[in-house]
């Protein structure tokens, strides 16, 4: 395996894009050595349905798409980015608002630590955002 593997997609900011997210990350990195069984790959899946999720509902149409981007680093590390166009960034809900909606990003987190990742966001060029998650590759059973 090279020791740096990227891969990106951009998709339309809509709900069923979500789905088809969850679906192109999981190929990629079946391509790349993950088993789809592994605990860990249910993980990735639901932290890139909720940071799919929040590009789709909380850019409120500011943001026509969303871009996936994988990143392997010498099978050491690896980082999954959502970039949306719109400059508000994620943030917790009051518990109030938390009832309906709001839980997402406490479930990245959670998922993340738990796998002994972290999560980051970064400021785009154009003005967006790209949240980062930051996973260790090498817990990944191959």
């Amino acid at each position: 395996m090279a020791d740096h593997q990227e891969a990106s997609a951009t998709l339309p900011s809509d709900p069923a894009s979500v789905r088809t997210a969850r679906r192109w990350v999981a190929d990629v990195l079946g391509d790349w050595g993950l088993d789809d069984a592994a605990e860990i790959a249910d993980s990735i899946r639901l932290i890139v349905s909720e940071l799919a999720t929040n590009a789709v509902q909380h850019t409120f149409g500011q943001s026509p798409t969303f871009t996936v981007d994988l990143r392997l680093e010498r099978e050491e590390c690896l980082s999954i980015g959502v970039t949306d166009s719109h400059p508000r960034w994620p943030r917790r809900l009051p518990a109030a608002v938390q009832q309906d909606n709001g839980r997402g990003m406490v479930i990245i987190r959670v998922l993340a630590a738990e796998a002994g990742g972290r999560l980051s966001v970064t400021p785009t060029e154009e003005g967006g955002k790209t949240v980062w998650i930051t996973l260790p590759w090498t817990m990944v059973p191959v």
